[in-house]
């Protein structure tokens, strides 16, 4: 374990913008007038507390530039609705988009903050309606926002999640027509896609996500790639990762430095076979 005295920071992610986006994403930063490799997602791909994320090891190994835009929490409405930087992502070479959870996007029953996704706004009409009995003002973020409302009343619950997953598949599909260069579909996470999600396990990350939806993205990528971590890589916890104490609670629940060595070497060969010239 590796960590800095309390009151000290940890890991410097070096925070860059590219192109006119406003979202700070980790750095040093890359240059993109050249050839590069884009690589969307959330927390993993930024390697919170992570020294070298898979997009580094990657930059490493093929000797093509990573440009890292993974921001933690961010759903698909991170990306999508982020038009300035869909410009940076059309001019990557190819792209690796790790598969988001469906909880933190704006959909027919709540808003979330266009960047910070995982902030919940705004209760419907129609999610007031079907939650009579839930006072929405107290809710800051979707996860609780979740957890309260399937405690509530699982089955007005499984159809909140039903419209979470269709709005997921179809935003997803949006988001892949305003990228022109190949993308890559990455699955990272500690258990395999379930065909049906527990809904007791709100704490999954990608939440609600199931094979069915990801088979419905199939045709429109270039490869579906699944990397959930070894025994041994889950083993290692939070060993050579960069933290200060008061974020230590926080880098237990990340996956480790180990895994991402791990996926790194599943996307190196699908990868190199999009960056090759044709």
């Amino acid at each position: 374990m590796t960590f800095d005295q309390l009151g000290r920071g940890g890991l410097d992610y070096f925070p860059c913008r590219y192109g006119q986006s406003k979202t700070l994403f980790r750095g040093p930063k890359r240059r993109i007038d050249g050839p590069f490799t884009a690589f969307l997602g959330g927390a993993e791909t930024y390697g919170k507390f992570i020294a070298h994320p898979y997009p580094a090891i990657l930059e490493e190994r093929l000797g093509v530039a990573s440009v890292n835009l993974g921001w933690p929490n961010a759903g698909v409405d991170a990306f999508l609705c982020d038009p300035d930087l869909l410009q940076v992502v059309a001019r990557a070479r190819a792209v690796v988009l790790r598969i988001p959870g469906a909880q933190n996007m704006s959909n027919r029953f709540y808003s979330v903050h266009p960047r910070r996704n995982d902030r919940f706004l705004q209760a419907s009409s129609l999610l007031q309606t079907v939650f009579r009995d839930v006072d929405f003002t107290e809710f800051h973020f979707t996860r609780h926002l979740l957890t309260s409302l399937r405690d509530t009343s699982a089955e007005r619950f499984a159809m909140l999640r039903e419209e979470l997953q269709q709005a997921w598949v179809a935003r997803m599909g949006q988001l892949l027509t305003h990228i022109p260069v190949p993308v890559l579909l990455l699955w990272f996470a500690d258990h395999e896609p379930a065909a049906a999600e527990d809904d007791a396990a709100l704490d999954r990350d990608p939440l609600f996500i199931t094979p069915q939806m990801i088979d419905a993205l199939r045709d429109r990528v270039n490869g579906v790639i699944t990397c959930v971590p070894s025994a041994s890589a889950r083993a290692e916890g939070t060993a050579g990762m960069i933290f200060s104490a008061m974020e230590a609670p926080a880098a237990a629940e990340q996956l480790s430095s180990a895994a991402h060595g791990e996926v790194a070497e599943a996307l190196a060969g699908p990868l190199e076979g999009l960056l090759a010239p044709h």
